[in-house]
C-alpha cells in the first residue's frame, strides 16, 4: 500500500488516479498510523510553503514524516512536497521546512521581464545522477512544471536531475537514501510521468550504484 499524505495542500486526486491507472493500490490519508504502516509514502502538494507547514503541524505529521524517512520507507515528494522537505523556504517571508534534506527553497528572479513566473509548462529534465526512478526514462525527457520557487540543496550529492529556467539551472529532482523528490508533476506528465511513478511503486528505497552524467 502506498500512502498519499493529505495535508490540505491539494492535487491529491490526480496523484491517486495516476497510480490507479498503473494498477497500484494507494490510500489518501492524514492518519499517522496509516502513513507509518505504508510500504511507500507519497508527499505531494501545491500552494504555499507557510500554509503547508502550518497544516502539517496541526495534523501532527512533521515527526511522522521524519519517522517514515528514518525507517527507510521509500518516500516521494512532488512539487511543494519537494520543497518543504528542505530546511527553509524563502516563500511567505521565510518558513522553516521539515529538514529531511539540507538546503533552501529559492524564488525565480528573472532579469528578462519577458520570462514569466511561475514557471509553467513542459521543460527538459537532465539526469545528473542515476536513480532507480529514472529506469526507462531518457535523459532530457520533458515533464510538466508549475512553480515559482525551486529546491536548492546544499550538496550536489542530493541533486539527481536539473532543469534550466529564468536564467537558473535548478535542481528538478533531489534525493538521498530512501528519499526522492521531483519539482515537476509526474502525475500531469503523461506516459513518461507514469513511468516515473511506476518505478517508484517498485523501488525498495535503496540505490545500488551511482552514475554521474554531468
Amino acid at each position: 500500500m502506498i500512502a498519499i499524505v493529505d495535508y490540505k495542500a491539494g492535487n491529491l486526486t490526480s496523484v491517486r488516479l495516476a497510480f490507479e491507472a498503473l494498477g497500484v493500490e494507494v490510500q489518501i490519508t492524514s492518519e499517522s498510523a496509516a502513513i507509518l504502516l505504508a510500504d511507500r509514502v507519497v508527499f505531494p502538494g501545491v500552494g504555499a510553503a507557510g500554509a503547508g507547514m502550518e497544516a502539517l503541524a496541526q495534523l501532527h505529521l512533521i515527526d511522522v514524516l521524519k519517522t517514515v524517512v528514518e525507517r527507510g520507507t521509500p518516500f516521494l515528494g512532488i512539487c511543494l512536497g519537494a520543497q518543504i522537505i528542505l530546511q527553509r523556504s524563502k516563500e511567505d517571508g521565510g518558513v522553516d521546512g521539515i529538514g529531511l534534506l539540507p538546503g533552501t527553497v529559492e524564488r525565480f528572479m528573472p532579469l528578462d521581464p519577458a520570462v514569466k513566473v511561475p514557471h509553467m509548462g513542459w521543460n527538459n529534465v537532465e539526469i545528473t545522477q542515476w536513480h532507480p526512478v529514472f529506469s526507462g526514462i531518457d535523459d532530457e525527457a520533458e515533464f510538466y512544471f508549475l512553480h515559482s520557487y525551486y529546491p536548492a540543496p546544499f550538496s550536489r550529492d542530493c541533486i539527481l536531475a536539473e532543469t534550466e529556467y529564468a536564467g537558473v539551472r535548478f535542481a528538478s529532482v533531489i534525493g538521498r537514501d530512501n528519499i526522492v523528490a521531483a519539482q515537476f508533476h509526474p502525475e500531469r506528465s503523461g506516459r513518461i510521468g507514469l513511468r516515473l511513478l511506476q518505478n517508484f511503486s517498485k523501488w525498495d528505497g535503496t540505490v545500488q550504484r551511482s552514475e554521474v552524467r554531468g
